[in-house]
């Protein structure tokens, strides 16, 4: 027993020996095994210690690590290095990290294009080392993700970024901006592709940037006061007033504002939008701060702020930070890049925690397949993105403190706090116009501004109008020559003009005659040679490549101006077309009527020339009522209401011959006219000159037509087309609508419209491409129009000189029932009032005849009443007697 003791335990000890030198072995990349499967993970982290981001992130990484080594002291131990970003590009330092510090996995800002390079002059030995990047991702991840397959993108797209300026943008209709930016480094090229970004999301909702201007960084700036005064100077002097900052540290976010302050550009028609790099980091900054930024909206990364986690973590980073950097003022809250750096770093210790060995692909591959639930949000990804998609808090700096507004994801837009979404109850929206509650901009109004200012008064607008235009009506140049000044005037300057009043602003502005064509003079717009274009301008799609429009206000179309002839009358007929039907219809039944009216009441006096049989009778009535009309009747009227009623028609039908006489003779002997020429294409066949005005589009219009170019007359001046048709110089004139409108005003005997109407698309004022006037100016023309004053100037303006005297076509036309209502209704009235007499009469004379009839067809009624009743009391009586019988039966 004792010998097999022994042998026990050194059998026992032996293994022990055993197992221990089998379990102390170095593994792979350092990894130490102990005794208790113990095994240390190195991760790497570049962070930029300098700034509050940077500061943050280590903070976050080193609680998620202490976090790990806490609740996995005995079998694994996280060990956290870091390299200082500011000594050198980002990849560099990933390779010193990962050759001097043996680090498993590297976190920190690197790009796709930096974490290629790292890959290219990487040693053999550590090839696909994981890189959790803290950088913003862009939409070409997945492609750029071959050249760089350890590269794991732990934030949110630059696109959604984007996408939530834009929102912005659109949602308050803002048509043009000014990007700002500070460049993130020296070393890397991680600021590219902003402005790009920016402005094909802009395009969605109709805006793009004006001008943008890239920043150095703020430390590389000897004297960064002076350096940013003097580039806002320039962005004041912009039309454009909406800045969006794109990118910046805080740092540099507080001394742009402070600058913008103090030169006045945080008043009123400003706009100033943030990012969330920098609306993140707010919480950390003294309020009095904030009091040079007030108005300015922004968008943040939202954070589920009331979960017990975040509670705890918000406490231990608090006390941390303090104990780091006791030098800081301000408040030290965890933004949303501390949760980001904490979440990411237990991403990678929940991926090691899962290995038995250090293999860096099977190491990517367990960080890819991550899915828990972070503080920043739910962790996990997809094509080596971030799954996620980020919802932002819109924040609005009011006082000495911001407010959130409303919240903004891609997917469904602004949103207001009551459904739930990423950990937020949110109440979804619809699109750009959801949600987005009160907002109060800089200077202290909620006006929403207009984000843009066109000229002022130490420099107006130079609005060019047309100085040779053929028709002065629409824009008249005068020169004084004694007073040394021009004036301007006509139907185009009294409508802009108008227009103008109706904005909600002030617009300087100074008008300038232009000599030259109209199409160089929109040329000069988009030359900006000229702010815009006040005239009888057709709008034409081959302008609107130089510059854009405002809404038409008037209508246009090309129209063919000939001359009249006379036409030989060829109606058959044309003797009804004296009267108008409906004056022929009345007549009828007015003669109708007084005739029968006469020969009731003739009858019903004894007039033994008014008797007869029925058939007799009516037919009586209808002849009368013809012969009546000539004095040809044979009957004789005794009665003096008859007498009365046969006066007024006789009144009547003298006024009604005398005016069919007029009628009928103008008719037949005033001859009418129509047009010298029908259509364009007997003027294309005759090779027929015609005549328009030279400034114009019209000559290239009728070049395209296949008139021949030396069949083209120019004319300057709306008194040379009358002599130019006079001389035969031209068979027809081109000219717009308007133009021919206001031409057959003033020459309207002679001359008339011919052929087709040639659609245009109008007349309207002129801007640069994108001008957010044109906007404005179209809104108060379309208020003008449906409030008819624009009507009304063209009345006055246009078409005032109108002739007294129409066409023939119009006089000559038949007469209406309107001319003779006076007399009708008088007669109408009188055989009215004789045919109740008549009746009256009638019945009297007749009355006990008709009593007689009454009284027997009350008789019949009566008779036949009970006839009925007493057949339904039989008939009900039936069934009883039946159901009697059978009731008998049964008892």
């Amino acid at each position: 027993m004792r010998r097999e003791a022994t042998l026990l335990v050194y059998f026992l000890l032996f293994d022990h020996v055993v197992f221990s030198l089998a379990y102390t072995k170095k593994g792979v990349n350092g990894s130490i095994y102990d005794d208790c499967n113990m095994i240390i993970w190195r991760i790497g982290a570049i962070i930029n210690p300098t700034t509050r981001v940077g500061k943050e992130q280590k903070i976050g990484m080193e609680m998620a690590v202490d976090d790990f080594n806490a609740q996995n002291s005995e079998c694994s131990q996280l060990v956290f290095n870091f390299a200082n970003y500011s000594h050198g590009p980002a990849a560099s330092l990933a390779t010193y990290l990962a050759n001097k510090k043996q680090a498993h996995a590297i976190l920190g800002p690197l790009t796709h294009q930096e974490a290629a390079l790292f890959s290219d002059f990487d040693d053999e030995a550590y090839k696909g080392i994981p890189i959790i990047s803290l950088h913003p991702a862009s939409t070409y991840s997945t492609v750029l993700r071959t050249e760089s397959p350890s590269l794991i993108q732990m934030s949110n797209d630059v696109e959604s970024k984007m996408q939530c300026f834009a929102a912005l943008i659109g949602h308050f209709k803002w048509r043009k901006v000014i990007a700002l930016y500070e460049i993130g480094n020296n070393f890397s090229n991680m600021d590219s592709g902003l402005i790009t970004h920016l402005s094909d999301s802009l395009k969605v909702v109709d805006s793009s940037v004006e001008y943008h201007l890239a920043f150095p960084p703020l430390f590389s700036l000897s004297d960064s006061k002076s350096f940013i005064q003097k580039e806002l100077v320039k962005l004041k002097t912009k039309n454009v007033k909406v800045f969006v900052v794109l990118q910046c540290s805080l740092d540099f976010g507080l001394v742009l504002f402070e600058m913008a302050n103090e030169m006045g550009m945080m008043g009123e028609n400003y706009v100033w939008i943030i990012s969330n790099n920098m609306a993140s980091l707010l919480d950390s900054v003294e309020p009095s701060v904030l009091l040079n930024m007030q108005g300015v909206i922004g968008f943040k990364a939202n954070v589920n702020e009331k979960t017990e986690c975040f509670r705890e973590f918000n406490a231990k980073f608090r006390k941390k930070y303090r104990s780091q950097y006791p030098e800081e003022e301000g408040y030290p809250s965890p933004s949303s890049y501390a949760l980001k750096a904490y979440d990411a770093t237990w991403a990678i210790a929940k991926a090691m925690q899962k290995l038995s060995g250090s293999n860096s692909s099977e190491l990517v591959k367990s960080i890819l397949l991550s899915d828990f639930e972070g503080l920043s949000g739910k962790v996990s990804f997809k094509n080596g993105m971030l799954y996620q998609k980020p919802t932002f808090r819109i924040i609005n700096v009011i006082g000495k403190s911001y407010r959130e507004v409303s919240f903004w994801s891609p997917e469904f837009g602004f949103s207001e706090v009551l459904g739930e979404h990423n950990g937020v109850k949110l109440k979804i929206g619809n699109g750009l116009g959801g949600a987005l509650g009160s907002i109060v901009w800089p200077g202290g109004t909620q006006t929403v501004p207009k984000g843009w200012t066109i000229g002022g008064l130490e420099k107006p607008l130079r609005i060019g109008v047309p100085a040779r235009g053929a028709f002065t009506q629409f824009v008249k140049v005068t020169v004084n020559q004694e007073r040394n000044e021009t004036l301007i005037g006509g139907f185009s300057v009294h409508v802009f003009q108008a227009v103008v009043r109706e904005l909600p602003y002030y617009l300087p502005y100074d008008l300038v005659p232009f000599n030259g064509t109209y199409d160089e003079m929109v040329v000069g717009v988009s030359n900006k040679n000229l702010d815009a274009v006040v005239g009888d301008t057709t709008i034409l799609a081959e302008r609107y490549e130089y510059a854009e429009f405002s809404q038409p206000y008037i209508d246009s179309g090309l129209v063919m101006i000939v001359t009249e002839r006379l036409r030989l009358n060829k109606l058959h007929f044309i003797v009804i077309k004296a009267f108008k039907l409906k004056l022929w219809i009345l007549l009828a039944v007015m003669s109708m009527s007084t005739g029968v009216v006469i020969w009731l009441n003739e009858y019903v006096n004894d007039n033994p020339d008014f008797s007869g049989s029925f058939p007799q009778l009516i037919g009586s009535m209808l002849w009368f009522s013809v012969t009546v009309l000539s004095f040809s009747q044979r009957e004789s009227i005794k009665s003096n209401l008859s007498r009365l009623v046969l006066t007024t028609w006789l009144c009547v039908v003298v006024v009604v011959t005398a005016c069919f006489t007029a009628i009928l003779s103008s008719i037949m002997t005033v001859p009418r006219l129509e047009p010298s020429v029908l259509n364009v294409d007997y003027l294309l066949r005759t090779n027929a000159p015609v005549g328009c005005n030279g400034n114009s589009f019209i000559v290239q219009y009728l070049v395209n037509l296949q008139f021949k170019p030396e069949n083209i007359k120019k004319i300057s001046s709306i008194s040379d087309y009358p002599k130019a048709f006079e001389k035969g110089e031209i068979s027809a004139a081109f000219v717009v609508a308007p133009h021919a409108k206001v031409f057959l005003a003033k020459y309207c005997r002679g001359y008339t419209k011919s052929g087709p109407v040639f659609k245009l698309g109008g007349f309207g004022f002129v801007f640069p491409k994108g001008s957010p006037l044109a906007v404005d100016i179209s809104e108060a023309v379309l208020k003008l129009s449906q409030s008819g004053e624009i009507n009304q100037l063209e009345e006055q303006m246009l078409i005032s000189t109108n002739c007294s005297s129409s066409s023939a076509e119009e006089q000559l036309s038949g007469l209406g029932q309107e001319l003779f209502s006076g007399p009708l209704l008088i007669s109408g009235v009188i055989c009215g009032i004789v045919f109740l007499i008549s009746i009256a009469r009638l019945v009297r004379k007749h009355w006990l005849y008709l009593s007689s009839i009454i009284a027997n067809s009350a008789n019949i009624v009566l008779r036949w009443t009970s006839l009925v009743k007493n057949c339904n009391i039989v008939i009900d009586q039936r069934p009883n007697i039946q159901q009697n019988d059978e009731i008998t039966e049964v008892f």
